[in-house]
Order: structure tokens, then sequence, then C-alpha cells
């Protein structure tokens, strides 16, 4: 069987680069125009042909963003709310994979699998009676139904049981105890570092859906003081009489800094983790 020849192996790698940076240009061409139509107006971006290249209109644009809303507010509102409820579901997660990966106790196959079974749930199904729920707690306009309800997840525990159940080896755990430590000791110094690459992994992934939470947010808090980023970029769809979608751009790329700063800094974790699941896969 003959090999290919240089040239055609040099073909294929171009080809293949070619390929890979038409892919980055569509995926990142999205990120772009949200940069060109936040600074500048929305006349110019409307313009027959539009303008395709940045301007200097960005900071009277998040100008008017922050005098028609609550925009700083529910920044941060979208900041606490988004820390605490991630840091809650990865210690619960991670606690709750531990066990269903590495702890023996009755039941433990029918309840994993009656949790999974709750993934097949359409979200919209529940909206109506958690809402009822709440409103007779007494939670309506509080931001406990944002935080209470994503304390747990289904998916959060399979993924970080998943994680438990690759990466962290009985016999470091049978070790850990031989030595005399408990359950909690075992799990935070033995099992937590072993699945801290799929932790972070997931935290990436559940602030990035707590980050962009619309509809739930929209349905349980009334205050404009309480809104999220979500539901106050949505308000400024109706501040200036026509959509300024120069304005609501500007808010947007405002909104999206943060992720894309967390990505870029905990890109090669997530990266390490991908590749290791898929050589484990």
């Amino acid at each position: 069987m003959t090999s290919r020849s240089p040239r055609r192996v040099r073909a294929a790698r171009i080809a293949s680069h070619v390929v890979l940076a038409l892919g980055v240009v569509v995926f990142a061409f999205p990120f772009y125009w949200l940069l060109v139509m936040a600074t500048n107006s929305t006349s110019d971006i409307l313009a027959s042909p539009p303008r395709l290249v940045p301007g200097d209109r960005f900071f009277e644009n998040f100008g008017k963003v922050t005098a028609g809303s609550e925009f700083i507010r529910a920044f941060f509102n979208s900041l606490v709310l988004t820390t605490v409820t991630c840091a809650i579901q990865l210690f619960l997660a991670a606690l709750a994979g531990y066990v269903f990966a590495k702890r023996d106790f009755p039941g433990r196959n029918a309840l994993f699998s009656g949790l999974l079974a709750t993934l097949i749930i359409p979200t919209g199904v529940s909206i109506v009676p958690s809402f009822q729920i709440y409103s007779d707690l007494g939670w309506i306009n509080t931001f406990l139904p944002l935080i209470v309800p994503n304390a747990v997840t289904a998916f959060g525990i399979f993924w970080m049981r998943q994680a438990a159940s690759m990466n962290v080896p009985d016999e470091l755990v049978d070790a850990a105890r031989m030595d005399g430590a408990g359950f909690l000791r075992t799990f935070w110094s033995v099992a937590l570092p072993c699945m801290r690459p799929a932790l972070v992994a997931f935290g990436i992934f559940q602030v990035m859906w707590t980050w962009n939470d619309y509809l739930w947010p929209l349905l349980v808090l009334n205050d404009p003081g309480m809104f999220t980023l979500p539901v106050a970029l949505q308000q400024l769809t109706g501040n200036y009489g026509r959509t300024d979608y120069s304005v609501v751009m500007a808010g947007t790329l405002v909104a999206t800094i943060p992720l894309l700063i967390l990505f870029l800094f905990l890109r090669r974790v997530v990266l390490e983790n991908a590749a290791d699941g898929a050589l484990k896969g």
C-alpha cells in the first residue's frame, strides 16, 4: 500500500486549514456585527449599503442605555444571582454526583434513573405549577425563585456523576477511608480535586444559562429595580418609540463581555476536559 505523496498531504492540510478558517469567520461574524451595531447609529446600520466597520458612537449609545433603564442595577443583580446560584449548584451537583458514583446504598440505580427521567420533561410544563407554588409561598418579586429551583439540577448531577466515575479512582477513596477521613473530608480533599476540570466546564455552562435566562425572571420579577440583565435589555426596545438597534446592541455588547472574559480565562481547562472526555469515551 503506497503512502500519499508529500504534495497531496500538503494540499489536504491547506484545505483543512481553509475549512477551519471559514468556520471561524462564520461563527465570529455575529460577534463582529454586534460590535459594528453597538458603535454606530441605527441610521448607519440601516443605510444602503450598511456600514460594516466599527464606529465611534459606543459611549453615546451606552449612555442612552443607562439613562433609559435600570441597566447598571440589573447588571449587578445578574452578577450576584449568577455567582450565588452557580456556587450552590456546583457544590451540590459535585456532592450528589460523587455519592451516586462512589457510594453504594439501597435504591441507588433506581433513584438515579428517576432523576434522569426528569430531563425529558419539557420546561414549559413546569412553569405554571412552579409559579403557583412560589406565589403561595410569597416569593414572587424576590430572588428566591431564581436561586432555589436552580440549586440542584438533574443535568448537573448527571454531569458530575460521570466525572466522578471516570476521574476519581476507587483506590484513592479507599486509602482516604483507611487513613480515617470521613465522608465530607474524603469528598473535599480527594474527590473534588479530581473532578475540578469537569466542575469548571460545567460551571461555565451554568454561568451562561443563568446569565442569559429571560423567561423565568420575567415572570417572577415585577420591580424594575430587581430585573436581571436579559429583562432589562428587553425593556430597551420600547423606550424610544421605535427600536433603536444601536442602543439595544450597545447594552447587549456590555452584557456579553463578562461571558467572553470568563471563557477566555478558563478556555484551557474546558478544552482539556473536552479532549479528555473524548479520549475516554
